[in-house]
């Protein structure tokens, strides 16, 4: 059974009709607002000693990971980030100058993006674990699903994919002024995020959305260094992958930001089968696999 499988059968009951709610299935989930054009981002995320850093890895480092993947998924809805709460599980023997650190690594990036952080939780537990709390706001337009896509829209991927242990899964930029532009115009018609990878991500959005796809592998902006499979499989590497309605596409020229954009593929009905090149790639992070 699959992570995503998993899931499915834990939260199935969960499902509601109330349309002031986005629950289970999107980067975050969604409370509407009285107001025309007003939500509420709700986001939990959390990274575990041994799975997402390991014991030697720079504290401040671990801690700016920590907050940075939330911000991600609300930048994948379009949304800005404003309250934090920081769970904190603490193994037997730890060492209270490294939690500090952190500590520090939240701090940091939270005061980067204005974030408030108003408190949280301490337990014990056998490795050490942090888990965030993160509230974010689409305020005046709406904010973006994955299960929005339409066919023949394009797809689009922001920065660059793979080699992400040794470039960036520690120090990337979640993308949010990016996100918030592209929900603000209106640009992306669905998003998510690139976390555990885009052979794993893209066919989430396309089932979300009750599609299929077909990608240009020459086009897929690899890092430096990177192979076509690590881009697709390797994961952490936190980019935006959206898609654009055909009519809109030639806006991109201006994306008013330095961040890279590449169209890498188009949305295709659901019997339209994937190449078996594509096929082959389309594997990613998951935490009930063996990696």
């Amino acid at each position: 059974m699959t992570e995503e499988q998993f899931i499915e059968s834990l939260t199935s009951g969960w499902k509601t009709k109330n349309p002031k709610f986005v629950g289970v299935g999107d980067d975050c989930a969604v409370v509407r607002g009285e107001a025309s054009g007003s939500s509420l981002l709700l986001k939990a995320d959390a990274v575990v000693e041994g799975v997402h850093f390991l014991r030697t890895a720079d504290p401040v480092l671990i801690g700016r990971k920590a907050l940075a993947r939330a911000i991600s998924d609300i930048a994948a809805m379009g949304g800005t980030p404003l309250y934090a709460l920081v769970t904190l599980g603490l193994p037997s023997g730890f060492q209270p100058v490294r939690i500090q650190k952190i500590y520090k690594g939240i701090t940091a990036l939270a005061k980067q993006w204005n974030i408030e952080l108003l408190g949280g939780e301490t337990t014990r537990t056998r490795d050490l674990v942090l888990s965030i709390s993160l509230v974010g706001e689409c305020s005046g337009y709406a904010p973006v699903l994955r299960s929005t896509a339409k066919e023949e829209e394009e797809i689009w991927v922001t920065g660059s994919l793979g080699n992400t242990q040794k470039l960036k899964h520690f120090t990337f930029e979640p993308r949010i002024k990016e996100g918030k532009w592209l929900a603000e115009k209106e640009m992306a018609t669905s998003m998510i995020d690139l976390s555990d990878g885009l052979g794993i991500d893209l066919p989430r959005l396309a089932r979300a959305s009750g599609l299929s796809f077909e990608l240009s592998l020459d086009l897929i902006p690899c890092a430096r260094e990177a192979t076509l499979k690590q881009a697709f499989q390797e994961g952490e590497d936190y980019e935006l992958l959206f898609t654009v309605s055909p009519e809109k596409s030639a806006l991109l020229k201006k994306f008013p930001f330095e961040t890279a954009i590449q169209k890498i593929g188009v949305m295709k009905k659901k019997a339209f089968k994937v190449s078996e090149s594509v096929k082959e790639l389309l594997h990613g992070y998951d935490h009930l696999q063996k990696r």
